[in-house]
């Protein structure tokens, strides 16, 4: 077993010399932290005890979906949580596109509520008045845990409205084919089973739209 020496100040000693009594800190424990760790006894024979510590690597979450869509001047909301009980909690730091967010920028209507507690931390990214240039990858980063990612899309007015559109005239031309044969059964008809068919035809056709449109 190899010995390892650190000045790392985040591990220190704490304990009471007429108690005997040691204990190794370590503060703002990472994945690397992992690994054996033995207090020995300076007595003959040697004293000693392993520990093994396991590091388990939290990562953040970001609340709702991993793709998120607005429409254009409405609010980005997302949300991050960090779930690690740590003194002090975490800072957490939002992220566009890979570079960090400047809430004093020139675009403006960009705040950030923060709680923490000895749960961990709550970070709520607000974005006012949301514009095409603010679709793109957000990132909530912590320093104690992997970092957490979801997809925003601004939607254009102008497009939502060719889409409606399109539903529109797709509507229309079902409910002509529809008014079309009750309004003319006779060209539907061939003998005795003319009327079987058209209801035939209309059934499928009314599954046909329920279908398109659910």
């Amino acid at each position: 077993m190899s010995v390892t020496y650190t000045s790392d100040a985040r591990f220190t000693i704490v304990g009471n010399p007429e108690h005997d009594d040691w204990n190794l800190r370590i503060d703002y424990v990472q994945p690397r932290d992992a690994g054996i760790y033995e207090c020995q006894v300076n007595t003959e024979p040697k004293i000693y005890r392993a520990i093994t510590l396991k590091v388990l690597d939290v990562q953040a979450k970001i609340t709702g979906p991993e793709e998120l869509y607005v429409k254009r001047g409405s609010t980005i909301s997302l949300t991050c949580i960090v779930d690690v009980q740590d003194i002090p909690p975490s800072n957490v730091t939002w992220y566009h596109a890979g570079a960090m967010i400047d809430f004093d920028g020139p675009r403006g209507g960009v705040s950030l509520e923060t709680e923490k507690g000895k749960n961990g931390t709550t970070s709520k990214l607000l974005i006012t008045r949301a514009q095409l240039d603010d679709s793109g990858n957000y990132t909530c980063v912590s320093s104690k845990v992997a970092p957490a990612n979801v997809m925003v899309h601004v939607l254009n007015g102008e497009d939502e409205k060719k889409t409606r559109g399109s539903n529109a005239v797709d509507r229309t031309s079902v409910n002509s084919v529809l008014l079309f044969l009750g309004e003319h059964p006779a060209a539907m008809q061939h003998g005795g089973t003319g009327n079987i068919n058209r209801r035939v035809i209309l059934f499928s056709l009314v599954v046909l739209v329920d279908t398109i449109f659910r």
